[in-house]
């Protein structure tokens, strides 16, 4: 990864040891971003206009990123990172309806509106593509692991059904209806993804 370096580096930068990066920079960053893309969508989007939006200098964006690539999707994998923790409810039920209700609060925010500004880019994007599924879907992908994984040890689930597509139908009911359908993700959706469709297929 390369960095620009200048000859003062300001005190948010991690160049030097025992520097800390400046956590209100990092914050204007993250609401930034957010802005931006659904402002004005993934060509509408640039350093320097992250820079300039979160009013901060040019020179603390270039010290944490190289690329707007980089920045845009460690920015939101960041982001869904601090939505997706896997929670610990003691079953399958409970957990999954923390993980499905946290997606869908998620994809109903200014998250999910960024989120959205990107997924129609990706396909012309390589570079964002792969650093979006690394990043942000891999984050939910291993949270659903985690709670999956919990219900095996606990004997709820049967782990031959965890590689099928079973393990995939409830999340894709939520974006299927956010991305394609563009029906409102209602505050009762979670429980009838959870009951409705991913226990009766992980547990038949």
């Amino acid at each position: 990864m390369q960095f620009r370096r200048d000859p003062e580096p300001a005190p948010d930068s991690p160049a030097r040891p025992g520097r800390r990066r400046d956590p209100a920079v990092d914050e204007a960053v993250k609401t930034a971003v957010l802005e931006l893309l659904a402002e004005r969508g993934w060509d509408g989007i640039s350093m320097d206009a992250v820079a300039a939006r979160a009013k901060v200098g040019k020179a603390s964006i270039y010290r944490r990123w190289s690329s707007r690539v980089q920045m845009v999707a460690e920015t939101i994998g960041e982001l869904n990172r601090g939505e997706a923790a896997a929670p610990d409810t003691g079953t399958l039920r409970g957990d999954l309806l923390e993980v499905v209700g946290a997606m869908v609060l998620t994809l109903r925010g200014p998250l999910g509106d960024a989120s959205r500004a990107l997924i129609g880019v990706l396909p012309h994007e390589p570079d964002l593509a792969a650093a979006f599924q690394e990043g942000s879907l891999g984050v939910w992908r291993d949270t659903f692991r985690q709670v999956f994984g919990a219900a095996v040890a606990r004997g709820e689930l049967d782990p031959t059904r965890l590689g099928t597509a079973a393990a995939e139908a409830g999340p894709a009911v939520v974006m299927q209806r956010w991305l394609v359908l563009g029906r409102p993700l209602d505050d009762d959706l979670a429980q009838e993804v959870v009951d409705d469709v991913m226990l009766p297929l992980l547990t038949r």
